[in-house]
């Protein structure tokens, strides 16, 4: 096919033409997948598939505690009219019979073409190992949000639900994780270069403190002199820390008179940690990820440290400050408020984010929270350029426009306004 002379907005409208048709169809297809699924269930529950009796149709339990058996040979046969490999075929029927049966609420939104379907299938697969109530748990508070979750999210509202429904569980989970932490250093897989490529699983406190540490040494050894690349610099840091105790101020000296020009000080470790209203699930700031309070009983008991307890901070407080420069204050409380960054569809957390004044502060615009928004260094990049442009309608409601078109951005997603500039443009009020 020759494109050679389609203009680009034309082959923009043929793209987006296309993707509704590949949305429709793939829809349709759980929805096919769906009702066979239905009329091959299997109701004997002692009927359900083995391992010995291969010869035998019984009913494959492909989802959750709660949703129907399915006939294993109308799977087979299903995965062959699909083109997938067994496995992959049951797998499928699986993801699409824990949605229709177990995550009702999210699968009335993928039907209706509000949830893409890879997304609502990914969520299926971490949900099938849950109790009944733990998964709807997951479908009533992701349901609503499921379009603009990221896999970070959905993960961590999986763990709370387990912790919340079924605390044995949980704890059963929590200590077979601890049997996997390891540090493998790659000491017996030497390649011809001499380079050991090495793993490790450790618990959250030892993995930040030995972040520091490195991040520390191999910032020190790039302003030594130090020409490598940053990723160089850090596994040099890493054995030069397993030959010095990271608890030692560093001295950085004169090479040629050998006078202590000034000395970098050893770093602290900082967790941080919501708890819950109910004070059921806490939730770590550094990660967001949901912890039992148990785990972080235990962190605090075991490890030397400094426990704060601060107030509550009010994220709609409006303070602004006469400068340019925005004081950790503020940025706090953006990052608390915002989460993630502000461009749509991006998902990137809003502590690796900068903060942007929406109104140029040379123009007027104030140096606070309602006019800070939080963006990705790319994403910051390409406002700047002049390609794209944003207004805040209200904190954390973002009205952006792009060559591509116009979005509202707010905390529940992203949602598309326009096809492009200037065509049926709609104007917030």
């Amino acid at each position: 096919m020759n494109l050679g002379t389609t203009t680009s907005n034309t082959l923009l409208d043929d793209l987006r033409d296309i993707r509704v048709l590949a949305t429709n169809a793939a829809i349709r297809e759980l929805a096919c997948i769906a009702h066979y699924a239905e009329l091959h269930t299997v109701t004997d529950e002692t009927m359900a598939s083995t391992l010995t009796e291969r010869g035998l149709d019984t009913g494959l339990p492909v989802a959750g505690p709660g949703a129907p058996l399915v006939s294993d040979f109308a799977v087979m046969d299903l995965a062959t009219v699909l083109g997938r490999s067994l496995d992959s075929g049951r797998n499928y029927v699986g993801q699409v019979v824990e949605l229709c049966w177990r995550l009702p609420q999210t699968w009335e939104r993928v039907l209706a073409g509000a949830v893409p379907v890879y997304k609502a299938l990914r969520i299926a697969d971490h949900t099938r190992l849950l109790p009944w109530e733990a998964a709807a748990y997951v479908d009533a508070h992701l349901a609503p949000f499921a379009h603009s979750c990221s896999w970070a999210q959905i993960e961590r509202l999986v763990d709370e639900a387990l912790i919340r429904y079924d605390p044995d569980a949980a704890a059963q989970k929590a200590r077979d994780d601890a049997e996997t932490r390891h540090v493998d250093l790659g000491i017996n897989h030497v390649g011809p270069t001499g380079i050991a490529h090495g793993t490790t699983a450790l618990n959250l406190p030892d993995a930040l403190d030995l972040e520091n540490a490195v991040q520390r040494r191999a910032k020190l050894l790039g302003q030594l002199g130090d020409d490598d690349t940053l990723d160089v610099r850090r596994a040099k840091a890493l054995g030069e820390i397993a030959r010095e105790d990271l608890a030692l101020d560093l001295d950085v000296v004169d090479p040629d008179t050998g006078e202590i020009t000034r000395t970098i000080p050893a770093r602290k470790t900082v967790l941080t940690f919501h708890l819950s209203e109910d004070g059921v699930v806490a939730r770590c700031g550094n990660t967001r990820t949901p912890l039992t309070v148990e785990t972080i009983k235990h962190w605090m008991s075991t490890a030397p440290g400094t426990v704060i307890v601060r107030p509550v901070q009010d994220l709609a407080d409006c303070q602004p400050v006469d400068s340019y420069e925005i004081p950790d204050r503020l940025r706090h409380q953006v990052e608390l408020a915002r989460h993630h960054c502000g461009y749509p569809y991006c998902t990137r957390p809003a502590e690796a984010c900068d903060l942007d004044h929406a109104i140029p502060y040379g123009e007027g615009g104030p140096t606070c929270a309602c006019n800070l928004c939080p963006e990705c260094r790319g994403h910051h990049r390409f406002k700047t350029s002049g390609q794209a442009t944003v207004r805040i309608l209200r904190p954390g409601v973002y009205y952006w426009t792009t060559p591509s078109g116009t979005y509202l951005v707010d905390p529940t997603g992203t949602y598309p306004l326009t096809s492009r500039p200037g065509t049926d443009q709609l104007e917030p009020e």
